[in-house]
């Protein structure tokens, strides 16, 4: 690897013999400046392993090259050896301050020059190496992290199957339903994380439904009175399931479980929940679940036309749902309509 090496002094005779004894480091090339301000933009636009720069100069002295230099973004670790004379401690103290890393007194020793270049040179690579390593450790991490997610977003569709085998619901209900959601959350201005989260979570919403028996679940009639009774509880079971895990996906689907079917004016269950006491996820899901029931055909029921759905949703804004979630919905259409063209019921 070939050194940069960046030298600015206003004595074209330093500047001569500066260059001769980087040639005498190996593996380095030196670009000299008389001029500081020229120096400057060079050192701020390249490369550099090393930059050497004269405290006294007419344009701009050394401490002001130095601070400029430095306030560069990606040059803050670059060495910087500042050439003084013996009698200027104070200029020393100001210069470490603002970010020089070693200094030379003038005359120049020429044993000391290559020795304290060498060192500010392995210094530097020593850096390089140590960013390397842990750019290198920050992508294993994430790869780890990916795969745990995937594993985890695995459980999730694994768990949420669990559901669909028993609930005359299809996949695609689970799928569309979901992305959906995550349509309302993005026009309510959750963040993406958020957004994304809620794409996960909101397939289990009925994974409580494992726990209702047959001839309730899957009854092609209306349920009577007690049977509506009995399959409220599936909000609790999936919520019993889901809670205590310590995956926040699998924590919001146990939140989602319990509460999506509450209501908005405090006439939903299991717990009566009301406005902004229902946790937000559970909002969107209540709105995104009913519309997809609505528009799906199910053995027990024809499908609504999505005009009647639509009134309907809009309709029940601020009793049933949230009104802002049912706004936000309605204004992404032309999306709810592609996503519900994506997820056929096949």
């Amino acid at each position: 690897m070939t050194h940069q090496i960046a030298i600015v002094d206003d004595a074209e005779i330093n500047l001569i013999l500066f260059d001769a004894l980087v040639k005498r480091l190996g593996n380095s090339q030196s670009f000299t400046f008389a001029s500081a301000p020229e120096g400057l933009v060079w050192a701020q636009s390249h490369q550099v392993d090393l930059l050497i720069v004269d405290y006294m100069m007419p344009e701009m002295d050394g401490i002001e090259f130095i601070q400029q230099f430095r306030a560069t973004p990606g040059k803050e670790d670059v060495p910087v050896l500042m050439i003084t004379a013996n009698d200027q401690k104070q200029i020393r103290y100001r210069a470490l301050d603002v970010g020089a890393t070693d200094f030379l007194t003038k005359p120049v020793d020429k044993i000391e020059f290559m020795a304290r270049a060498n060192n500010l040179l392995q210094l530097g690579d020593s850096r390089k190496k140590l960013a390397d390593r842990a750019a290198w450790l920050a992508d294993e991490v994430n790869k780890a992290t990916r795969e745990i997610v995937q594993r985890e977003r695995e459980t999730v569709i694994r768990l949420s199957k669990a559901a669909e085998y028993r609930d005359p619901e299809t996949g695609a209900h689970i799928l569309r339903m979901a992305h959906y959601s995550e349509l309302i959350a993005k026009g309510i201005g959750l963040s993406v994380a958020e957004q994304e989260l809620l794409l996960e979570a909101a397939p289990m919403h009925d994974i409580g439904k494992v726990g209702i028996a047959d001839h309730i679940l899957l009854k092609p009639g209306r349920l009577t009175p007690e049977e509506f009774e009995i399959m409220k509880q599936h909000a609790t079971y999936g919520y019993e399931i889901l809670k205590g895990s310590s995956s926040r996906v699998l924590q919001v689907g146990a939140e989602i479980a319990l509460a999506h079917h509450e209501k908005f004016d405090g006439s939903g269950y299991p717990k009566g929940l009301a406005g902004a006491a229902i946790p937000i996820f559970s909002r969107i899901v209540a709105v995104a679940d009913v519309f997809d029931a609505l528009t799906s055909e199910r053995p027990y029921k024809k499908a609504w036309t999505l005009e009647r759905a639509a009134e309907h949703i809009q309709s029940c804004a601020g009793t049933h749902f949230d009104p802002e979630c049912v706004a936000k919905f309605f204004e992404q259409w032309d999306a709810v309509l592609q996503i519900r063209q994506r997820f056929q019921d096949h």
